[in-house]
């Protein structure tokens, strides 16, 4: 029961992907270029957790402890401009479907990784039989997609 409300969470959150980048390629299509969507799907982003943030009285964080943050802690930020970046002139070149899929199967090897090492900050995982098996399901869906 402690797992349900943290994977409807995580499914919701998934959902907002594809809608993401549909709706990012809409506004590339207004703004005139892709580099333009992203920018400014940032800024409203930015707006946003502003917003919650001041809702919330959220205290400011120790410069010290920023400081002291490993290099890659940073790269959130990267990840974040080249996904939604990538997603402006793949998801209308690709479809929704096909785009989604690919990411999944980027996510899905990446995390592997990152659990067998504890990479990031995450704590080590162990990768089960049933775990390679899932990932391996999702690689031959995407395989056959992609195929047809």
């Amino acid at each position: 029961m402690s797992m349900i409300i943290p994977l409807l969470i995580s499914l919701l959150a998934g959902m907002a992907v594809p809608l993401q980048a549909g709706t990012n390629s809409q506004l590339a299509a207004v703004a005139g270029h892709p580099f333009w969507a992203t920018t400014i799907s940032l800024v409203v982003s930015m707006l946003a957790i502003a917003v919650v943030m001041l809702v919330l009285k959220m205290p400011r964080p120790n410069m010290a402890d920023l400081q002291a943050a490993p290099w890659w802690a940073w790269l959130g930020g990267v990840a974040g401009v080249f996904y939604i970046t990538v997603a402006l002139f793949m998801a209308p070149r690709l479809g929704a479907v096909t785009f989604i899929m690919s990411v999944i199967v980027g996510q899905l090897l990446v995390s592997l990784i990152i659990d067998y090492f504890g990479l990031v900050g995450l704590p080590r995982q162990e990768i089960s039989m049933q775990k390679l098996v899932g990932v391996l399901i999702v690689i031959v869906g995407f395989s056959v997609t992609v195929n047809t």
